[in-house]
């Protein structure tokens, strides 16, 4: 944790579902035009897989045809665009209720797909923090402000009880039947690649090296996403305390792009301390590609008000990032991942 030396202000959250608000930040508006509708639909606790089945029904089309830019929290109320095939538009009318209200839609030429949104907007209610700790949420916040927040995944990427993640580690080992859903098997498979991103930003973090770029560090460019393996560590400091970039970890695969020197033997460690091969990540195809993921995010509209219900936090994060990653920083408790709905078969993740 980035603040664990100061203490947080504690409190609940989702102790009502309108205390946790979400907002899809569109990557692109729709254009007015075209053979697909897109939604702007607010639902109130309602899980991804659920909110499709009840359009489906609804609008009389396909879960197939139905298309999302990014899951959304069942417990919270939240606000996202879906598309639908142009042909639903004579059923709109029949899409509010049940939890659903659609706030306007338009035409656009594709089907949305999963990745195409910027981020999310929260919201969220604090209730019974320690209101004595007021000192103690400025220094927090202004904290995470001036050096960002490390890219944690959060609890609810590993399951009720770390349930997915213990799938995945059993899927990695071949000790996991490929009967199981398609969906869940790769989820599985990245839950164990999210807890090894963890571990490496955890430890790089307790050893000092949080903003300290390293030689051979996988560093990003911010305004374009380019990769780069560090060679001059003094010029790249430079660029990175400037703001121009930002170092990677390893969301480690068989074709994930290579750190090297003392960057390299640092990953590689992370591997062997949790007891798993080089090679484990072979034979999966795409399903453990690997990638790389931002060591931190930079959170420029951070705010907080005090209300007579609590604590009020409202903030934007870029797509894939947590906010219960905040919370536990503002919080300092664990954050209790919901059980699934006994009735709802949803293995999705949401992306708070």
């Amino acid at each position: 944790m980035l603040t664990h030396d100061i203490p947080g202000v504690g409190g609940r959250i989702r102790a009502q579902v309108e205390d946790f608000e979400v907002e899809e930040i569109s990557s692109y508006p729709p254009s007015g035009t075209g053979e697909h509708l897109y939604l702007w639909l607010e639902k109130r606790a309602i899980g991804p897989e659920h909110l499709t089945r009840m359009l489906a029904q609804k609008l009389g089309i396909s879960v197939r045809d139905i298309g999302t830019a990014g899951l959304k929290d069942r417990h919270a109320i939240t606000r996202q665009w879906v598309s639908v095939p142009v042909h639903a538009e004579a059923n709109l009318k029949k899409i509010d209720g049940d939890g659903l209200t659609l706030l306007q839609h338009a035409r656009h030429a594709n089907k949305l797909k999963p990745g195409h949104l910027k981020g999310n907007r929260f919201r969220i209610l604090i209730r019974e923090p320690n209101v004595a700790l007021k000192d103690n949420l400025e220094r927090i916040l202004n904290t995470i402000r001036e050096i960002g927040m490390p890219n944690y995944y959060g609890p609810q990427r590993f399951g009720h009880d770390g349930s997915t993640l213990d799938l995945g580690f059993r899927c990695l080992a071949g000790l996991q039947s490929r009967r199981i859903r398609p969906f869940q098997y790769k989820f599985a498979l990245s839950a164990v690649q999210s807890l090894l991103f963890n571990d490496y930003l955890a430890r790089r973090t307790n050893d000092g090296f949080y903003r300290k770029v390293l030689l051979g560090d996988v560093m990003s460019k911010r305004e374009t996403g380019g990769l780069f393996v560090v060679q001059d560590q003094a010029v790249e400091q430079a660029r990175f305390d400037a703001g121009e970039t930002v170092m990677c970890g390893p969301m480690f695969g068989k074709h994930t792009f290579a750190a090297a020197e003392d960057a390299a033997e640092r990953e590689a460690n992370v591997l062997v301390l949790n007891k798993i091969a080089p090679n484990a990540f072979e034979g999966f195809g795409k399903l453990m590609s690997g990638t790389r993921r931002h060591n931190m995010i930079f959170i420029k509209d951070l705010q907080h008000d005090w209300e007579p219900e609590g604590l009020r936090l409202t903030f934007s994060m870029p797509s894939g990032s947590y906010a219960t990653v905040l919370l536990r920083e503002v919080m300092k408790n664990e954050i209790a991942v919901p059980e699934p709905d006994a009735d709802s078969d949803d293995d999705s993740e949401p992306e708070v």
